[in-house]
């Protein structure tokens, strides 16, 4: 596919010109009833890599190395249902050896360390609010803000990370339509539901451009886009998972008031999106890892991170003029 030659070529190229992806663990502090959050920053960095175990994860980074570069444009990463802020962590640095920061945290009780909320309807409420506090703290308390263009915004969001990604560029859901995990639950946010009244979701009008893959769409009607108008890379599996159907996610391609940038991926399952597997995580989490006997995500993954990197440089305005850019 001559399409993907050239993007995966350019790709190395690029990370030829930043030899490693910088890696720092972050702590955005809590503000009233919302939690720490907890994550990690990948950015560009001029010193060559070691690898580094972080739990069952294996990466090839540089720990604290300096950030290299000035006016980098910034993305966000929002994790699936039960998952990590290390869950896509190979597309967080081939985006940084290209020349972004890249920021992703643990949802607070919807992950894997803590999963007290994963079913709670509470968590759909929050996640968009974690992630305009995870922007408001990359541009103003992380120990490189400065080197951030704040005009410069990306999002990335799988599952019900694309939800938050989709909530986040202004989508609205409607609670009403499907609230099960309000069932026998008698809370003042589901009785505030039960009663019509929509609570206040934080959209952010400085994304400028968002990557969604296989978005949970259980709150979606077809009027819940006409607010979400920036541009839109899609990706669709073939055999879906995680309560996310194909005919779910191609219900958003038609819905969306700008036609996205779609992929369909032959072969996918919903998980297929996620990093390729350590064998130590294969075995904690086999259900994640294992796809098709004919699909190869790690040759999946090298085209996908080249599409990623090139639709965020063709949509936020610097990302082109990065260290590692061409």
């Amino acid at each position: 596919m001559i399409r993907f030659s050239f993007l995966f070529t350019a790709l190395c190229f690029a990370t030829s010109l930043v030899h490693a992806a910088g890696f720092q663990f972050i702590e955005v502090p809590g503000n009233g009833s919302f939690q720490p959050l907890k994550g990690a920053v990948w950015y560009p960095c001029k010193q060559p890599p070691a690898n580094e175990k972080v739990g069952p994860v294996a990466l090839s980074v540089t720990r604290d190395c300096p950030v290299t570069g000035e006016k980098l444009p910034l993305i966000v990463i929002s994790h699936g249902r039960g998952g990590t802020f290390l869950d896509h962590s190979d597309t967080a640095a081939a985006l940084a050896d290209a020349g972004f920061v890249v920021a992703a945290i643990n949802h607070p009780g919807d992950n894997a360390m803590d999963k007290t909320r994963i079913n709670d309807f509470s968590v759909f409420v929050e996640r968009p609010a974690d992630i305009k506090r995870l922007t408001d703290f990359m541009l103003g308390s992380w120990t490189a803000a400065n080197r951030i263009d704040a005009s410069d915004i990306g999002i990335f969001g799988f599952s019900r990370g694309g939800y938050t990604g989709l909530v986040a560029i202004g989508a609205n859901p409607h609670f009403g339509k499907n609230l099960r995990s309000c069932d026998g639950i008698d809370t003042p946010l589901c009785d505030q539901v039960r009663k019509g009244e929509l609570p206040e979701l934080a959209h952010d009008p400085r994304i400028k451009a968002a990557v969604i893959a296989d978005p949970v769409s259980l709150f979606f009607t077809q009027d819940s886009f006409s607010n979400a108008k920036i541009p839109v890379q899609l990706w669709r599996s073939e055999l879906g998972g995680g309560g996310v159907t194909p005919e779910s996610v191609t219900a958003i391609i038609s819905e969306l008031p700008t036609r996205p940038d779609v992929h369909f991926v032959p072969g996918s399952q919903h998980f297929s999106f996620m990093a390729p597997c350590s064998a130590e995580f294969m075995q904690l989490a086999r259900e994640v890892c294992i796809d098709g006997p004919k699909f190869d995500r790690v040759a999946f993954h090298r085209e996908f991170n080249a599409e990623v990197l090139a639709f965020f440089r063709k949509h936020l305005t610097h990302a082109g003029s990065a260290p590692g850019s061409r």
